[in-house]
């Protein structure tokens, strides 16, 4: 069975964390649902933005983030079509449920002055785009009905990728996979991987080894604000 239900939150630095929140709630609609520092991480606030009960797009702020620079064809694309650097979000697009609401969230744009390209009919989807501050590509979309993967994997692609018949039919239905009730070790800092990166010499072998129920309980997570 897929365990993964949905996109919890998607975190995006930002240089400018009062602007992030002025255009995703002034001109997309969104309600900023949170707003903090951010747990375990020094001088650093946090942000949610409410998709639904269950997603929230969110930001993270702090003054070294405002030192990187954005190059356009590396840390960012600049449009839906252009390319970025392995590992980079190359566009961000949001659900929307019809036609009629993908049409009220162009008409919304446009009336703030931002220029919308589309709908643009994909066949699987129909979306518009439009940028976001700070060089983000941003997009609406919604699917009138389920992706077929039979109508949808092109065999010209997947020859061209070298992924065999046997492969195919695995990435089409993954094996399923029981937990063992959360029993398994934690993975040394020399397994396999991939490993999380940017941290100081010998600190992330170390905090992949504190044990879960330290770990489980290492910040507060009280809010804020008492209610």
């Amino acid at each position: 069975m897929n365990k993964v239900e949905g996109l919890h939150h998607l975190a995006i630095s930002t240089a400018d964390m009062k602007g992030q929140i002025e255009f995703f709630t002034e001109k997309l609609g969104m309600e900023l649902q949170a707003l903090y520092w951010m747990h375990g991480v020094e001088n650093t606030k946090h942000c949610f933005l409410r998709l639904n009960d269950e997603s929230s797009i969110a930001f993270v702020h702090n003054p070294d983030i405002e030192k990187i620079a954005s190059t356009i064809g590396q840390t960012h694309a600049g449009n839906a079509g252009a390319n970025s650097a392995p590992g980079t979000m190359q566009h961000l697009a949001f659900k929307v449920r019809n036609d009629a609401e993908l049409y009220a969230m162009r008409d919304r744009l446009r009336s703030k002055g931002i220029p919308v390209l589309g709908p643009v009919e994909h066949g699987l989807c129909r979306s518009i785009y439009f940028a976001g501050l700070e060089n983000m590509t941003l997009e609406f979309a919604y699917s009138s009905e389920p992706i077929n993967n039979q109508a949808w994997v092109d065999p010209e692609v997947v020859a061209l990728l070298g992924i065999s018949a046997d492969e195919l039919a695995r990435y089409r239905t993954p094996a399923d996979y029981t937990g063992q009730g959360g029993k398994v070790p934690q993975p040394g800092a020399d397994a396999p991987g991939p490993h999380m990166t940017n941290y100081p010499e010998g600190a992330y072998a170390h905090i992949i080894s504190i044990p879960d129920e330290v770990v489980l309980n290492m910040v507060d997570s009280s809010p804020p604000v008492v209610i």
